[in-house]
């Protein structure tokens, strides 16, 4: 069952996003040359604290920190520790939520450690960061499941990739339903599957974590003996992207995003519905 919010459900949906948009802004900077993972989880456990939240990582399925640091070839899930120190060149994504009051905020962000980055990094974090705004301007009051996916999956297929060939959407793993659980039905997928039908029906009090992953290879993972860290299987680098999104009477309205999405879906011809915080 897809869990229908009411607009004072989803304003503390929205002090749980802000929660998650001060972890990014915190994080981004804290992501330089030298610093380890695990100084990334420190600077969002404070955050945290400092916000009067609550991590909705850390003990989540024994997960055993408050973000995920996704480095180079992986995905996501990535457990941030003392010996994974970031250099010129890398590449992270760092998955963040919070709780305020039971309900949930959970984002994702690429960012680049130092310099020295290829061109192709830097599109395919341009490219899944693009698709994941694809797939929320597509959320709309008479639109379906599966409109969120084909928009996300045609925004990407329409990108040249640097080099030649096909970006890899991550398969395994996707987008999903928030509120009282950071996890919750239904499913997203970033791609069209005719096995999964049309999916629910998009209605005011709608919400969810709109999530691309994409690859320069391979759209398939594995998971490594820690059981949490996803690798692409060819070894090829990848991007993650994420966004809480709340669809109301007025139009979605992006709870992890400072502007509650504003700027960006004005770029794309679509209103954001207006913050319930302002």
């Amino acid at each position: 069952m897809v869990q229908i919010k009411t607009p004072e459900q989803i304003a503390k949906m929205r002090e749980a996003g802000l929660v998650v948009a001060a972890i990014h802004a915190a994080t981004r900077e804290a992501a330089v040359p030298g610093a380890t993972t695990k100084d990334l989880d420190e600077v969002a456990r404070k955050v945290i604290a400092d916000h009067g939240a609550k991590s909705n990582f850390l003990g989540y399925g024994g997960f055993p920190a408050t973000i995920c640091t996704s480095v180079n070839e992986v995905v996501v899930h990535g457990i941030p520790d003392a010996t994974t120190v970031l250099k010129d060149g890398d590449v992270i994504s760092v998955d963040a939520g919070a709780i305020v009051d039971g309900w949930h905020g959970d984002a994702a962000f690429t960012a680049f450690v130092g310099g020295g980055h290829a061109p192709e990094l830097i599109e395919l974090s341009r490219v899944t960061e693009e698709s994941m705004w694809a797939g929320i301007a597509a959320m709309k009051s008479g639109n379906r499941l599966v409109d969120v996916s084909r928009a996300i999956e045609t925004y990407i297929r329409r990108q040249p990739k640097p080099g030649g060939g096909r970006y890899g959407i991550i398969e395994d793993y996707g987008g999903h339903g928030i509120g009282t659980e950071m996890h919750m039905d239904p499913h997203l997928l970033n791609y069209v599957s005719r096995k999964r039908g049309k999916g629910p029906k998009l209605v005011p009090g709608f919400c969810l974590a709109i999530e691309p992953m994409v690859s320069l290879g391979t759209p398939h993972t594995e998971v490594l003996s820690d059981d949490w860290t996803v690798i692409t299987t060819d070894g090829t680098w990848s991007s993650h992207w994420e966004h809480s999104v709340a669809l109301t009477e007025e139009g979605p309205l992006v709870l992890t995003a400072v502007d509650g999405g504003r700027a960006k879906l004005a770029e794309l011809g679509v209103t954001a519905a207006p913050d319930p915080l302002a």
